[in-house]
């Protein structure tokens, strides 16, 4: 008899038996356990293997497919139903039935491989040990993607706060012109903040609102400083170009996956929308982002409550 082939993994590997027949599950403990296997658990009672699934978390099943109540074939349909469709969980079928019929259901079944009673022992331990390299196998590229994922997802999030940090540095270069504390932006997000929270909007979504609203003026950035600063009432063709920075704004945001950008773009374009359709772009009602009818209040006050250097003639 061959000793089991050590592949880094395979001392840790753990084998459930499922035979109903007690003779049957003895030899193959005993095979496994000279072989060098640590960890095999058995069962004659095939109903019991969902509950071993879960507490045993075999690497390999050692399967026999004629079993009074729940035969093995109804065995591979269950573990089909609860085993995840990407977790090479492999199913070796031992069976004393040979013919072609029988081996055909149980490889279109879910077995992964097919062995006929009386068994040859070296063969046995050879099919173990290659199935269990593909399964640790498996085991190890699924722990290298989702490390891979995390790597990228964290690098995503550096990309993304990268891009959010030179957007809210813009804002506040924007602000300074007409605004020589630079708060502007800060008090209109954490004011926009606030009115989020008391209409009861989730607590992320607050946090989102306030840091996207800090944003609504980006689009200041593209309107000249002749007529952004002009200290005295602006003319309608000036005003009509001040009131190009949504629309600027807007594009400078537009694009981003992130759903922090996507809501401070909404806001770009929106916040100078009023409810009757008389603000910027005409834009009335519910048809205007909530975020936007939000921005707009804690604009608006911020407005009334602070001087800017501007106004319409």
């Amino acid at each position: 008899m061959q000793t089991m082939r050590d592949s880094g993994h395979t001392l840790d590997a753990r084998i459930l038996i499922v035979d109903d027949e007690e003779a049957n599950v003895r030899l193959l403990e005993r095979v496994l356990g000279m072989a060098g296997y640590q960890h095999v658990a058995s069962t004659t009672e095939s109903h019991r293997v969902l509950e071993l699934l879960e507490t045993f978390k075999p690497d390999l099943i050692l399967l026999d497919l004629v079993m009074p109540h729940i035969d093995g074939f109804k065995v591979m349909e269950l573990l089909r139903e609860v085993v995840p469709h990407d977790l090479y969980l492999p199913v070796l079928v031992l069976t004393a039935d040979a013919t072609r019929e029988t081996r055909r259901r149980a490889l279109a079944g879910g077995a992964r491989d097919f062995l006929t009673k009386p068994l040859d022992v070296d063969e046995v331990l050879l099919r173990i040990a290659n199935m269990l390299d593909v399964r640790f196998l498996h085991l190890q590229l699924a722990d290298e993607k989702e490390a891979l994922e995390h790597r990228v997802r964290e690098r995503t999030l550096e990309l993304e706060e990268s891009y959010l940090e030179t957007c809210e540095r813009l804002a506040m270069a924007a602000e300074y012109r007409d605004d020589d504390t630079g708060l502007h932006t800060r008090r209109v997000g954490q004011m926009a903040g606030r009115i989020a929270e008391e209409l009861g909007l989730p607590t992320s979504q607050v946090a989102l609102i306030e840091r996207a609203a800090a944003l609504h003026d980006i689009g200041k950035i593209g309107v000249p400083d002749a007529i952004l600063l002009a200290p005295r009432k602006l003319t309608r063709e000036e005003f009509e170009i001040v009131k190009t920075h949504t629309s600027i704004g807007s594009e400078i945001l537009s694009g981003s996956r992130s759903p922090l950008l996507a809501m401070a773009e909404q806001i770009a374009w929106s916040h100078h929308e009023r409810w009757d359709g008389s603000g910027y772009g005409g834009v009335a009602g519910e048809h205007i982002p909530l975020v936007g009818r939000i921005t707009t209040v804690a604009d608006v006050f911020d407005a009334l409550t602070h001087a800017r250097p501007y106004t319409v003639s």
